[in-house]
């Protein structure tokens, strides 16, 4: 019997890759991801004669997992299991001839981590019907690395009891709840707040009164609200810690950990920089925030400080009420007392919700959890599960290729774990964290919003699941931007299905629920702080639409006094020629019409060659792909799905000139920033969406300086719904002139001497 077993598991051992390997020694089993694909997809149990039972009998005591790639084909009805390994066997041949065939200049970065990313350019059939959107790049696709795509992912089972809200008790040495009696604190002032059912009703039909305001570092700043009464204010010169009512031991955690922002006399005087001043000044205020210039480069990592502290403060003041009124009933007399006086809980306990794109970010936010309760102490906090988060949410410096070259901003966003599916519960009771806690037995969620999406489920999928959004107070949707060049529709998905009454009871003591929970009024509760790079017609509209806090909302609008335009360093002209829409629905057809019938027809001779046409929306690059298919014009194109080889391919062909148009996709440019050689003339389909992104699509031009600058050409196309972009690529000033003028076409030209 050993000798068949042994023989079974060196069979086993030599079917493993590398990363199946090295995943098998560090944890001591085969990822979830990689199971054996004998298995059948309904099958929701791994038998005991599993395929990976030998290698897993020596794993940690945790429950069995199903496959995430299993999950996937389950929700599939028409895929046959032969299909299934035709197409993994074509994809593996797919990626070995485009390991192959790449050779070019890029040839050493084109095996970087963002590739394995991209199983955009491998995207399989399984794939895409998880979504409804197709240009989700991210929406369907299972990168190596996801641990947490089915139901039976791994929680920790072990500390339940010891994490319990229901069971335990405040400590006197930790608790100090004078500050919770203070009538001062912001955090029981808006939790105690009583609405009334006509000011609920009044909501839907009273206008939005809006103040303006000028502070001294975010700028412009709009106070709004839809409840009569709008209160604003101006932050103080001098702030000192007690005054915020922070609870035990940020008070002196904090100054340690934001450290790091802190220089020279301003480290004595003040534990904030002046931008993290203002904006704890708002988020501690629990009104709602919209902060559009966050950016990985500048001051990412500033923000991300501040609203872990906004976070921790929260959950450390919630649960402490909780804990102190457990204290006050278990020393209470039978039947002493109004049950109203213990009202501290919603209808499910998850109480926060912070929406990240990457694991890294996931796994910096619990760092700085652990960094602000644990502090100076000597006394190491309690951190269940720690090395495995390490191993699923970290990442081996070793795997990026170290001859990769792309823009500060590129390496900035895309550092570290780059998997955008996962979906981790966070509970925080006192000095001790448990990670990968049960959503229902979890104070934090932490998501991308395709794990959330994956989880919540549409309208006739029968295993959904979305009670445990229900009583969330504090939404944080941060680095936004980067979800419009994943998949917008799983952030509307989201705020659709937030705070709505549950539809099971998880076990809630409703004689503990706020009646504000009871009365479905959560989102007048809920304080949704927004940090993104750049100011969007899309984000702008989930603010706009599903922020009503009765506190009131706060966004910064400074408008671009310089544009990205000035950035650009070849000798170039700029046509911007405006198009006429009736309205912001006809826009679509009224650019492509624009296009076929006035900028196309300059284009056909062959003397135009090496034309680009860089396009945003993947629907459009759709659309203008078939149309040039359609006219047999002479084009190649490259898009986020386009395999390596492909690309390679599109690459060659367009510098050789032996294509006289390419199509280029927005989303590509964002997750490759691949330097296209051969451009000679440029046309933005639409203004980009980040407008750095206009500056180096221009820069381009310089890849190949072979004399013919006097001949470079650049056409935009733009309407007047495009006024935002418009502004952030020439400047407020002249964006305002071009819109206003009688005249549809402006020239602008850079790069003179």
């Amino acid at each position: 019997m050993g000798k068949r077993g042994s023989r079974s598991q060196s069979q086993l051992l030599n079917t493993l890759t590398k990363k199946q390997k090295k995943h098998l020694r560090d944890f001591g089993e085969e990822h979830p991801f990689y199971d054996r694909k004998e298995a059948k997809p309904q099958i929701c149990q791994l038998s005991e004669s599993s395929d990976s039972s030998d290698s897993e009998s020596d794993s940690e005591s945790e429950p069995q997992q199903v496959s995430g790639y299993h999950r996937l084909l389950a929700t599939l009805k028409n895929v046959s299991e032969e299909e299934e390994e035709d197409e993994e066997e074509e994809e593996e041949e797919d990626s070995i001839v485009d390991d192959a065939e790449m050779n070019d200049e890029d040839g050493g970065s084109d095996v970087s981590v963002e590739e394995e990313m991209a199983a955009e350019s491998t995207e399989s059939p399984e794939n895409v019907a998880l979504s409804a959107d197709p240009e989700g790049k991210e929406d369907g696709e299972e990168p190596p690395g996801t641990s947490q795509t089915s139901p039976e992912e791994f929680t920790d089972a072990k500390h339940e009891s010891l994490f319990s809200l229901e069971t335990n008790f405040l400590e006197e040495e930790s608790g100090d709840n004078s500050s919770l009696k203070a009538s001062q604190d912001p955090f029981l002032q808006h939790v105690n707040k009583e609405l009334k059912e006509k000011a609920i009703q009044a909501v839907a039909t009273n206008p939005k009164t809006t103040h303006e305001l000028k502070w001294p570092i975010l700028g412009q700043l709009f106070f709004s609200s839809k409840f009569q009464k709008l209160e604003t204010f101006k932050p103080p010169k001098d702030i000192d810690l007690k005054s915020l009512h922070l609870q035990k031991p940020l008070e002196s955690t904090w100054t340690k950990t934001n450290s790091q922002f802190l220089s020279g006399p301003q480290k004595s005087s003040s534990p904030f920089t002046p931008l993290q001043k203002e904006l704890f000044l708002i988020m501690n205020s629990y009104r709602d925030l919209f902060y559009p210039e966050r950016t990985a480069l500048k001051n990412g990592e500033e923000i991300r400080h501040v609203y872990c502290l906004h976070v921790i403060n929260h959950i450390l003041k919630a649960n402490a009420q909780v804990l102190g009124n457990n204290s006050r009933r278990r020393s209470q007399k039978f039947g002493v007392g109004d049950d109203d006086d213990f009202r501290d809980q919603g209808l499910t306990r998850p109480k926060v919700l912070i929406v990240v794109p990457f694991r890294e970010a996931a796994l910096r936010v619990v760092q700085l959890f652990i960094s602000l309760l644990e502090g100076d102490s000597k006394k190491k906090i309690i951190v269940s599960n720690k090395k495995r988060f390490q191993g699923e949410y970290g990442s081996d410096p070793e795997e990026r290729p170290p001859n990769l070259k792309r823009p500060e901003d590129y390496e900035a966003v895309f550092v570290g774990n780059i998997d955008d599916h996962f979906r981790i519960g966070v509970a925080i009771l006192q000095r001790s964290i448990r990670l990968y806690a049960p959503f229902y037995s979890s104070d934090i969620l932490i998501a991308s919003p395709l794990g959330l999406r994956t989880i919540i489920g549409g309208e006739g999928e029968k295993k959904r699941d979305f009670d445990f959004l229900s009583s969330i107070e504090l939404l944080i949707i941060d680095q936004a931007d980067i979800y419009l060049m994943q998949n917008w529709e799983h952030v509307l998905h989201l705020m659709n299905h937030m705070n709505l009454l549950p539809l099971d009871s998880h076990g809630v003591d409703f004689s503990r629920v706020r009646m504000w929970s009871l009365n479905n009024w959560s989102k007048y509760y809920r304080q949704t702080l927004l940090f993104g790079a750049l100011q969007d017609a899309q984000i702008n509209s989930v603010f706009n639409k599903y922020c009503v806090n009765m506190q009131g909302q706060v966004a910064v609008r400074n408008v671009p006094m310089t544009g990205s335009i000035s950035h650009v360093l070849v000798q170039l002209p700029h046509v911007f020629q405006r198009m006429e829409a009736e309205n912001l629905a006809s826009v679509i057809d009224a650019r492509f019409n624009f296009f076929v019938n006035k900028i196309l027809p300059q284009y056909r001779d062959a003397v135009m060659s090496h034309t680009l046409i860089y396009i945003p929306s993947y629907f459009d690059f759709v659309r203008l792909r078939n149309y040039f298919k359609k006219e047999e014009l002479n084009f190649t194109h490259i898009c986020e799905y386009t395999q390596k080889s492909g690309v390679s391919r599109a690459r060659h062909f367009f510098l050789q000139g032996e294509k006289q148009f390419l199509l280029f996709t927005e989303r590509f440019h964002f997750y490759k920033r691949y330097t296209i050689k051969g451009i000679r003339n440029l046309i933005f389909y639409e203004l980009p969406t980040y407008p750095h992104f206009y500056s180096e699509i221009c820069n381009m031009l310089r890849a190949t300086n072979r004399g013919e600058e006097a001949t470079w050409t650049c056409t935009v196309l733009y309407s007047k719904y495009d006024a935002q972009r418009l502004a952030a690529v020439v400047g407020v000033e002249r964006a305002a002139q071009m819109l206003q003028s009688n005249k549809n076409v402006h020239l602008f030209i850079t790069g003179e001497k």
